[in-house]
């Protein structure tokens, strides 16, 4: 009998083009506005080499005081300039395959296999992008803490769960404390990421405000204002006698970066006619390349492989920030 093949199933070029079903713009973190994403960026991404440099111009210097102005002609004032920074991001090559059997099509019920990862491949990649992000997060608050004092986090939290009071747990005092050490740029925050257990801390506070969603229904979490993002991917670290630490994140206007390239061939079609002992054996490959790059820091180590994994990217090692630190749209609260 005839084999539906995946070729069959799949226009090469017609899925490439069609938007993905689920895609970093239709995340929370997207949506929230901390994702600055541009046709720069994408060119960068696209561009060739592994590294894109992201250069940003610094601020007029508000220390040194303007000229005192005068009538005395051979009275001559000198003219200040600004400089430019550079953050150095290393691109992200990924990709993913996944197979079926011309055998097992055959003899599943219901649809094919393929027809189904076809339908999630781009979840698979949303949770990717998200895993990733949050991966780079952790690494910038292990870079603050090893090697710019802390600057950028507030800790409430305690090593044992005896010592746990509502003071060391998600409370507004902690997060007021956590937004200032932003200083008067605290302004800019649009979001709060929390694992569950601190979501569950807040709603039982009676903190959480619903908001409408585009469809008019009262979805969208926030407190004080801010988006509330739950993602169980954020750190969690045991207390050195029981208990855990939890770190939230918050997150300013323009937090990260993000470029989407066009690999070469970005989905493609494999067909191995002698696998499976001569059933026949298809595999979808789906490659992506991105920049995700939080503001006001560089990359500085070079990866095991080409691009970092996200054990690398939660590393200390890997970030280094460039900026003042009241310019760097993130926060840190770590509560039990």
């Amino acid at each position: 009998m005839a084999t539906v093949q995946l070729a069959d199933i799949i226009d090469v070029k017609v899925f490439q083009d069609l938007p993905a079903v689920n895609s970093p713009e239709k995340t929370a973190f997207y949506q929230s506005g901390i994702i600055t994403r541009n046709s720069l960026l994408d060119g960068l991404a696209t561009a060739a080499g592994k590294t894109a440099e992201l250069p940003f111009w610094n601020d007029i210097d508000p220390t040194v005081a303007p000229n005192l102005s005068n009538d005395n002609p051979a009275s001559i004032a000198a003219a200040s300039k600004i400089t430019q920074g550079e953050q150095i991001s290393r691109k992200s090559f990924l990709n993913k395959g996944m197979s079926a059997t011309d055998l097992a099509s055959e003899i599943a019920m219901g649809p094919l296999a393929m027809e189904h990862i076809k339908s999630r491949i781009d979840t698979y990649w949303m949770r990717q992008w998200q895993r990733r992000l949050i991966a780079s997060t952790n690494g910038i608050l292990a870079d603050n803490i090893a090697n710019d004092g802390g600057d950028m986090v507030k800790s409430v939290a305690v090593e044992s769960i005896a010592a746990q009071t509502s003071a060391t747990k998600f409370n507004r005092d902690a997060f007021t404390d956590a937004v200032y050490t932003m200083g008067d740029a605290a302004t800019t925050l649009r979001a709060i990421g929390v694992h569950s257990a601190v979501m569950s801390q807040m709603v039982k506070n009676d903190d959480i405000v619903y908001i409408p969603d585009s469809e008019g229904k009262l979805t969208i979490p926030t407190y004080m204002g801010l988006r509330v993002i739950v993602d169980d991917g954020h750190t969690v670290t045991a207390g050195s006698t029981s208990g855990f630490k939890y770190t939230s994140v918050l997150f300013g206007e323009g937090a990260i970066g993000y470029g989407d390239g066009v690999p070469l061939n970005g989905v493609e079609i494999e067909r191995e006619a002698a696998q499976g002992n001569g059933a026949g054996i298809e595999t979808l490959w789906s490659r992506k390349t991105w920049i995700l790059h939080p503001f006001g820091f560089q990359t500085l180590t070079t990866p095991a492989a080409v691009s970092f994994s996200l054990a690398e990217l939660a590393t200390a090692a890997v970030w280094d920030r460039v900026v003042a630190r009241k310019n760097v749209p993130l926060g840190y609260l770590v509560t039990n």
